[in-house]
């Protein structure tokens, strides 16, 4: 188990006593991370493209860079699998109270992964503080959404984080208890959990950093 110290630090002013600096415990910043690659632009959302349109744009990908990421999917296959996990993602987020403002949501990280800066031929990532955004249009997995919910890794271990949407508020004590994925799996060697995926339900943090080449 890994503690929630990644959060938190003590911050100490000299001319302060220290009886008052037991006082100050002053919580670090969550950042959020939007890998793209740069020839293409940021937040470039193939659930916002009518479906076809998707599935071309990956068969292109998949005949142009064999070698990237996105180049091992099969773009039919994926993009019905995407909405249905998506249509899950935002059932299960209302129920918690969440807020939609999007059909589809934007896709960004807890905390810098390295795996996930390798998919791309031109690298690049956006960097924003969570407090830049209402925690309340963003749901979270442990892991890619995909394989959380993914019945046969579910049936393979009864991990609490299987098959289960968070808010911030729940992902905070997920975290405390388990550390960030790509500290202690950044390679996958021990399950498909690299990292914490957060969906922004909302497009107006987002249009403030969206990048078009």
């Amino acid at each position: 188990m890994r503690g929630n110290s990644c959060w938190c630090r003590m911050g100490v002013n000299k001319t302060q006593t220290v009886t008052e600096s037991n006082h100050l415990k002053q919580e670090a910043s969550m950042h959020l991370y939007h890998y793209y690659d740069n020839t293409i632009g940021s937040f470039v959302n193939l659930s916002d493209l009518p479906i076809q349109e998707a599935i071309d744009i990956l068969a292109a990908i998949k005949k142009s860079k064999p070698n990237c990421q996105s180049a091992t999917r099969q773009p039919a296959q994926y993009m019905e699998r995407r909405h249905f996990i998506e249509e899950i993602l935002k059932t299960e987020f209302t129920k918690k109270g969440g807020t939609i403002r999007r059909k589809s949501p934007h896709y960004m990280v807890v905390e810098h992964s390295p795996w996930l800066y390798t998919w791309f031929d031109n690298p690049a990532f956006i960097k924003i503080p969570i407090e830049e955004f209402d925690t309340k249009t963003i749901s979270f997995t442990y892991g890619d959404a995909f394989p959380v919910f993914s019945d046969g890794l579910h049936k393979m271990d009864d991990r609490e984080f299987r098959r289960k949407v968070y808010t911030y508020e729940e992902l905070l004590n997920i975290i405390s208890k388990y550390g960030l994925p790509q500290n202690w799996n950044n390679d996958g060697a021990h399950g498909p959990s690299r990292y914490v995926e957060a969906h922004i339900w909302c497009d107006d943090v987002v249009n403030k950093y969206r990048q078009n080449s």
